[in-house]
């Protein structure tokens, strides 16, 4: 699982995120060229159409926010995608293409999905109410809820939700793609992940570094089943989903295959490395994806359960979109946590200028134009790629999925659709949106 380039959980790989401003633009985000899949559009959902009075904010037109998405999905291939759109105008949605290849059901804001690394959002929620409810400290060594982690009596909760362990990142290893791919239904248990990863030294001294790594949130998932004291998807449902209305969003059981419907499958192509590690396509892949000669493969029932608080949860753009205004806006936790969790991100490249990405209690905070910056996560599992986020300073949340983890060109698809909205969205931002 990567980072957004997003991840088979958000991991960090190919990162396809928003750079700083004064770059104006989203590396390796860059939309394909070849031709795509026939799309088929839902219509317009927008709810009011007034021009806005933030000067930030362009009056967002639906029928060009349709057809500018619909544009980008085709040259990613992807066979279907989601837009959701909340602005202090209204609401307004974008679909395009099928949630299967091969039908016709065009998908829908409530369509469940594999939301991959957007699940530490929930991971980080929950330890922070822990902390909160006075049952863990952040400041704690990882090794009094879990033994046998190597640096463990020296790597802090805080340094765990970060992403500043230095612990090798299970999903890494080549040997779980190829199991994945051997047995794609089998569970595998969080310890059994965490025993992957311990076969591999630290790649640095607690503290000293940013890594992405999956091994983290695995620990974190741990921890709160100690300190709650009960399973990890029954606090996930009575902490964060119940309290919120999240009807359409579970935690899978760790057997358990399935999706609610309505739900999308999920492609890839080729075999699992390709979502899980920074492996590249090969030219002979890429070709024959772009010309249609290669159909991705369907991982729509891949057991997810090794990525479990990393990124084993489903969802609906509509929950998505509710959930992360919520957690930015103050509605998950208590003024002193929530004050702490807005100031968590800390730069992923100490050297990088202000205002660029930095990764805190399970998000991402960037600021991509001179009067905008998000909070945000990314989801990457082979199958689904996501983005979510909340521009609290401009009342915007926005949620993209897709169901195909990577373009033929290798981009993760959600963020390659993002400066797509962005610019549908912001005023002021020259973003390229037209290459792969």
């Amino acid at each position: 699982m990567r980072t957004p380039r997003a991840d088979p959980l958000r991991a960090a790989r190919r990162v396809t995120r928003p750079m700083p401003y004064t770059a104006l633009l989203i590396a390796g985000c860059l939309l394909p060229t070849g031709a795509g899949l026939p799309v088929l559009s839902g219509p317009p959902t927008a709810i009011a159409a007034s021009a806005p009075t933030d000067s930030a904010l362009k009056p967002v037109d639906q029928a060009a926010l349709q057809s500018a998405v619909e544009r980008a999905a085709h040259r990613l291939k992807v066979p279907g995608a989601v837009v959701l759109l909340r602005t202090p105008q209204g609401t307004y949605r974008a679909t395009v293409g099928t949630s299967r290849l091969g039908g016709e059901r065009a998908p829908t804001t409530a369509e469940h999905f594999r939301i991959a690394s957007n699940t530490k959002t929930m991971t980080a929620a929950l330890i922070l109410l822990l902390a909160q409810d006075g049952r863990l400290r952040l400041t704690d060594p990882v090794s009094d809820y879990v033994p046998e982690v190597p640096n463990g009596d020296r790597i802090t909760l805080a340094q765990l939700l970060k992403m500043r362990s230095g612990l090798y990142n299970y999903t890494e290893a080549p040997r779980l793609a190829a199991s994945l791919d051997a047995d794609p239904a089998k569970a595998r248990t969080p310890r059994e992940m965490l025993a992957l990863a311990f076969r591999h030294p630290p790649n640095f001294a607690p503290g000293a570094s940013y890594e992405y790594s999956n091994t983290n949130y695995a620990l974190l998932g741990l921890v709160a089943e100690k300190a709650g004291g009960r399973p990890l998807e029954r606090q996930f449902r009575d902490r964060l989903l119940a309290p919120h209305g999240l009807t359409g969003t579970s935690l899978p059981d760790l057997h358990d295959t399935s999706l609610p419907t309505p739900y999308a499958h999920g492609y890839l192509y080729g075999g699992t490395a390709y979502a899980l590690t920074d492996r590249p396509y090969p030219a002979h892949l890429e070709a024959a994806a772009r010309s249609g000669k290669l159909q991705p493969l369907d991982y729509t029932h891949q057991n997810p359960s090794y990525a479990t608080a990393a990124g084993g949860a489903i969802s609906t753009a509509d929950d998505l979109a509710t959930w992360i205004r919520a957690l930015v806006t103050g509605e998950v936790l208590d003024p002193a946590h929530q004050r702490q969790w807005l100031r968590s991100p800390q730069a992923e490249d100490p050297s990088a200028p202000p205002g660029g990405q930095s990764y805190g209690y399970g998000i991402t905070h960037q600021r991509f134009g001179p009067d905008a910056a998000m909070y945000y996560h990314g989801g990457e599992l082979p199958g689904f790629n996501s983005f979510i986020g909340h521009d609290p300073d401009h009342a915007v949340t926005l949620v993209i999925w897709t169901n195909l983890t990577l373009s033929p060109g290798g981009n993760t698809t959600a963020n390659a659709l993002l400066p797509t909205v962005l610019d549908q969205t912001y005023a002021g931002l020259s973003l390229p949106t037209d290459a792969d």
